[in-house]
């Protein structure tokens, strides 16, 4: 069986540290490990519009947003098909037959899908195509016959539903789909990066991000203003480590290679960690370490995304190729499913035949 990767993210703002560390930095990885046969990138414009339908521009507009930031961020075209999700009609097409292999019930009751209701103040009033997210994704991931998909945890109850729809669809109709697996962050702090001013989540809507395009000065005034210990007022007093960004940041960034560079009295992060919590180190000193590093990290990024700025309309045309790739695939896989489903009328020469003899034979025609 082919090794295939599908992964992907919703146009709705600029890419932000938290993608990079929970799934952007793992797909450069991967593209470059060569154990996989194809690797889909889906910008998945259509899931967007489930809560911006009213909104569409915004959708628009991201759209480039997102692809320069998988440019920027070493996502290789010749080695990964980057492709827009409304572009390929297949998707909705197997989202529906999905739809009558699932429950409301089964739906309601993802932890997920719980969670963004609950997020965007949708109790009273819940589009229907946002409800069935759950639903399109799989449809997303299987159309594509993905074995592997690297998300973060919180996306764990999807791909648990996915499965299921995976085997009912089997069951009925025939071995055709595959059973995708997850594959988590391997380092904890990637699982869910907290925002700068330490809530749980680095969302847009709260302004706590630090974006993939920021510049050094925009980074500076972020990481100076980071949530760190409130009970650690003066150098002396110990440092607390649970809650204090600065640190989880450093966790999921921080390099032993970076203290011999930026912040050579120490040769690693635990040594850091142990002298901030017997105190005697100040957050400044912690805040301009964690600075270094991401301008370390985000400057190349910086400059590749000023390259591909210059030429936009072969970013599009990138997007264009990914995008007529990934629907060959599609178009493939959906035949297959009308196959099994019994549903390729025009394409099945022996039920045609059959029901002409039959016909023929009722009616007494030679």
């Amino acid at each position: 069986m082919s090794k295939i990767i599908l992964t992907g993210d919703r146009p709705t703002g600029k890419l932000h540290i938290g993608h990079y560390v929970g799934s952007l930095r793992r797909r450069v990885e991967l593209q470059n490990s060569g154990e996989y046969d194809k690797i889909f990138i889906m910008i998945a414009d259509a899931q967007a519009l489930t809560d911006n339908a009213d909104n569409p521009e915004k959708i628009r507009q991201n759209l480039i947003e997102v692809t320069l930031d998988y440019l920027a961020a070493g996502i290789d075209p010749e080695k990964c098909n980057i492709f827009v999700q409304s572009a390929i009609p297949e998707l909705t097409e197997l989202t529906f037959y999905y739809m009558n292999l699932v429950t409301v019930s089964r739906v309601q009751r993802n932890p997920t899908v719980k969670s963004e209701i609950q997020a965007r103040n949708f109790e009273a009033n819940i589009p229907v195509g946002f409800f069935c997210y759950p639903i399109s994704q799989a449809a997303d991931i299987t159309l594509f016959k993905a074995t592997t998909v690297p998300v973060g945890e919180d996306q764990k109850p999807m791909l648990e539903q996915t499965n299921e729809i995976v085997r009912r669809f089997n069951n009925i109709y025939g071995e055709i789909m595959v059973e995708p697996n997850i594959l988590l962050p391997e380092n904890s702090a990637c699982l869910r990066l907290p925002g700068t001013d330490g809530k749980a989540k680095m969302s847009k809507s709260l302004g706590n991000c630090i974006y993939l395009s920021d510049s050094p000065k925009e980074l500076k005034t972020k990481v100076n203003s980071m949530y760190t210990d409130p009970e650690h007022i003066h150098i002396e007093q110990p440092g607390h480590l649970e809650g204090n960004t600065v640190f989880t940041y450093l966790d999921a960034f921080c390099l032993d290679s970076d203290f011999e560079k930026f912040l050579p009295d120490y040769k690693n992060l635990q040594e850091l960690k142990d002298h901030y919590t017997r105190g005697g180190l100040g957050d400044g000193t912690c805040k301009k370490f964690l600075l270094n590093i991401l301008n370390d990290r985000l400057e190349p990024m910086r400059q590749r995304r000023k390259v591909y700025e210059q030429d936009i309309e072969g970013v599009y045309d990138i997007l264009r190729r990914g995008t007529e790739e990934a629907r060959k695939v599609a178009q493939e896989t959906i035949k297959e499913v009308r196959h099994a489903m019994r549903i390729d009328y025009f394409d099945d020469k022996e039920l045609i035949s059959t029901q002409a003899k039959y016909f023929k034979e009722k009616n007494n025609i030679k």
